[in-house]
């Protein structure tokens, strides 16, 4: 048997709520990843489509957890990072990463805090600013086109750009750091939705869409995120990832309308695992 891959998921605990490490712990794990987890925050709920959500910052805990990792002279394939819980974290990730990055490991950052043009409820424009210095350290971005915009410091233009204005925003965010971006909620035509990606080593941009399922569905950016990176630690390329990715999104949002589930819970990526598993080849 191959070397098993060891990652780092440094997110939130939202204890009701598919997203953020309660997706990414098990899509990684079922990707034959041991995973370990970083939580920044824990909240009763997620913040959307939630009232009256509990919160409890575990910025204290960050450095404590790492410095005991430190004596157990720990090595990681990947760190992932998500939603953090305040500003001080943005540093205190960004030092994680120098301690603990080897030439072997992989930096993914999901800049988690804003969607349709708006910053989550926690978040605010210095965080905002603080994102795109982390984003500098990666070498992996998964953005949407809202937070693409908060990173540079533009205008939110929509979701209806033309192929020229997303290869724009590719690049420029490339040009903060990560050698690889991959950007979310990307649609040319009604009724498609799907992701574009750039590799800087190579030059190639790749795109990749699927059926439009209408409806606003919490958690898929995790999904996605996670989905990328479990094809990327299982040796597939960017592009590959990327379709998977994509893929393994959509499953999870059908099988979610067909059951009728209440959208604000997140969607049914549990009963998806069997498709991503056989895409992955582990199946």
């Amino acid at each position: 048997m191959n070397k098993q891959k060891r990652a780092i998921a440094i997110h939130d605990i939202s204890c009701i709520g598919r997203c953020s490490l309660t997706v990414a712990l098990p899509i990684l794990s079922a990707a034959g990843i041991d995973t370990g987890v970083l939580p920044t925050s824990i909240l009763s709920t997620h913040t959307g489509g939630f009232e009256g959500f509990t919160f409890r910052d575990l910025t204290e805990d960050l450095v404590p957890i790492t410095d005991h990792w430190k004596t157990l002279n720990l090595k990681f394939d990947a760190l992932y990072s998500g939603f953090l819980g305040s500003f001080e974290q943005i540093d205190l990730v960004a030092k994680i990463f120098d301690d603990f990055k080897t030439p072997d490991t992989l930096i993914m950052v999901d800049p988690v805090m804003a969607d349709n043009g708006v910053l989550y409820k926690i978040y605010s424009p210095e965080m905002a600013r603080g994102m795109a210095k982390l984003c500098s350290k990666a070498d992996v971005i998964v953005p949407n086109l809202t937070e693409a915009a908060f990173i540079l410091d533009e205008p939110y233009k929509g979701e209806s750009l033309t192929r020229e204005e997303v290869e724009s925003i590719l690049r420029k965010l490339s040009n903060l750091g990560p050698n690889q971006v991959v950007l979310t909620g990307i649609s040319f035509s009604e009724g498609r939705l799907g992701a574009a990606a750039y590799d800087k080593n190579t030059g190639k941009m790749y795109y990749y869409d699927c059926e439009r399922i209408e409806g606003y569905f919490h958690g898929t950016g995790d999904v996605f995120g996670s989905a990328l990176l479990g094809g990327m630690l299982n040796g597939m390329a960017l592009e590959r990832a990327t379709k998977l990715a994509v893929d393994y999104t959509h499953k999870c949002i059908s099988l979610t309308v067909e059951a009728d589930l209440e959208k604000r819970y997140g969607v049914c990526f549990e009963r998806a695992l069997p498709y991503y598993l056989e895409q992955l080849g582990l199946k």
